[in-house]
């Protein structure tokens, strides 16, 4: 990633965390990965965590098929390395993604709506008031949904790859 577009990435971050809630700033993971899994009835979403400080959700790309690996392979840039050292990442594949482990039944009258509640019902799961965002791909369409249920959660949004990416 170029300079210029990390210092940006970075100071965006930082005054957004700067602005949150001085109490998020003690919300801390352990600083090795780790993958979990978050139930709430037939939903089982797999996620990881890296790094510690202030809460950074990487919405990964790659579409339906959008799962954590997509950060090690197709990314502009693996996220969760570039920010572990300074926020506390985490992540999760997508709900029924054929190649990830996240599970449950497609709620085909609110799909958004559906990835929205993954995204907030980890977050409540892990004790997360507030949370940056940053989103890849199908991450960003995620995030507006994600912006319109909870707005108050979430001091900063990040739309790096808007769409597709090819190198």
């Amino acid at each position: 990633m170029g300079l210029t577009r990390r210092t940006i990435l970075a100071a965006g971050a930082a005054a957004a965390a700067t602005a949150a809630l001085p109490r998020a700033f003690a919300q801390q993971a352990n600083n090795g990965g780790t993958g979990k899994f978050y139930e709430k009835g037939s939903v089982r979403i797999y996620y990881e965590e890296a790094g510690s400080g202030f809460p950074l959700m990487l919405l990964p790309g790659g579409g339906l098929n959008s799962t954590i690996a997509f950060f090690s392979g197709n990314s502009p840039f693996n996220a969760i390395e570039e920010f572990k050292g300074q926020y506390r990442c985490i992540t999760a594949d997508l709900r029924n993604a054929p190649s990830g482990q996240s599970t449950g039944p497609v709620e085909v009258d609110r799909p958004w709506e559906s990835y929205a509640d993954d995204h907030l019902g980890l977050m409540d799961h892990l004790g997360i008031d507030k949370v940056m965002v940053m989103g890849f791909c199908i991450g960003v369409a995620s995030i507006w949904s994600f912006l319109k249920r909870a707005p108050a959660r979430i001091p900063a949004a990040v739309v790096p790859q808007h769409v597709g990416w090819r190198s």
